[in-house]
C-alpha cells in the first residue's frame, strides 16, 4: 500500500511539486525563523565580540558616504571576486583576522558574505591600507600589486551622484537600521562634492573594524 502511494506521488507531477515545495518551506522556516529571535544574530557586537543591548555600538549603521560607496561596490560587481566572511579556521584567521560573527552584519541589507575568492576576503580590510593606497589600487591595481589580476576602475574618479541618498536611508530605517531624522536630513550635504572613488574608499576603510583587535 505504501509503495503504491509513493508511486502515485512520483507519477503525479503537480502533486510532486506541491509536496516538494511544502517540504522545502517547512524546512526553511524551521532553520530561518529562530534566527530572528536569537540575540547573536540581531544585536550588534563590541570590540570583544560580545553582544550589546544598549548604545553606543561599535557596529554602527553606514553613514551617508559609506552607504553610497557600498552601492557602488555592489554596482561594480566587487562581490563576484571578493567575499566578506572569514570562516573560523586557523588558515583564515591568521591571514584575515578574527572570524566573522553575525552581529557585525545586522545593518547590511543585503550582506556581502559571498563565497568566491578570486581576490582576498575583504571582511577586515578597513584601515589595513591608507586611503591613497586604496585610490591607486582601484584606479590601476598593478601600480601597487604587480601580480594582481583585478580589473582597473578608472571611471570611479568622477562626481558622485547620490541625490536619493536620504530616501535610501529612510527605506533602510523601515527594515530596522536606526537612522535618525537628522541623519537623513544631513545625508545630501555629506555626499556633496564627493567622487565615487571617495565613496567606495570610505566604504572599504570601514569594513570589519569592530573586531579588528580581537584574536
Amino acid at each position: 500500500m505504501a509503495q503504491s502511494k509513493h508511486d502515485a506521488i512520483e507519477r503525479n507531477v503537480f502533486l510532486m511539486i506541491v509536496l516538494t515545495l511544502l517540504a522545502v518551506s517547512v524546512g526553511g522556516l524551521v532553520e530561518i525563523v529562530p534566527l530572528f529571535f536569537q540575540k547573536s544574530t540581531t544585536t550588534a557586537v563590541d570590540d570583544k565580540g560580545n553582544t550589546l543591548d544598549v548604545k553606543p555600538y561599535d557596529v554602527k549603521p553606514y553613514d551617508a558616504l559609506r552607504l553610497a560607496g557600498r552601492d557602488i561596490y555592489i554596482r561594480e560587481g566587487c562581490y563576484n571576486c571578493h567575499s566578506q566572511m572569514i570562516r573560523p579556521f586557523r588558515a583564515e584567521t591568521e591571514r584575515y583576522g578574527h572570524y566573522s560573527v553575525a552581529g557585525e552584519f545586522i545593518y547590511d541589507h543585503p550582506f556581502q558574505w559571498g563565497s568566491k575568492r578570486t581576490g582576498p576576503d575583504l571582511a577586515r580590510v578597513g584601515a589595513r591600507y591608507s586611503d591613497e593606497w586604496q585610490r591607486v589600487h582601484l584606479i590601476n591595481p598593478r601600480d601597487v600589486v604587480p601580480e594582481s589580476n583585478m580589473p582597473a576602475f578608472p571611471w570611479l574618479d568622477r562626481p558622485l551622484r547620490a541625490d536619493d541618498i536620504g530616501a535610501r536611508m529612510a527605506a533602510l530605517r523601515i527594515v530596522g537600521v536606526p537612522y535618525t531624522d537628522e541623519d537623513i536630513a544631513q545625508a545630501p550635504a555629506a555626499v556633496a562634492d564627493k567622487t565615487e572613488l571617495d565613496a567606495i574608499v570610505a566604504y572599504l576603510q570601514g569594513l570589519g573594524l569592530a573586531l579588528r583587535n580581537v584574536r
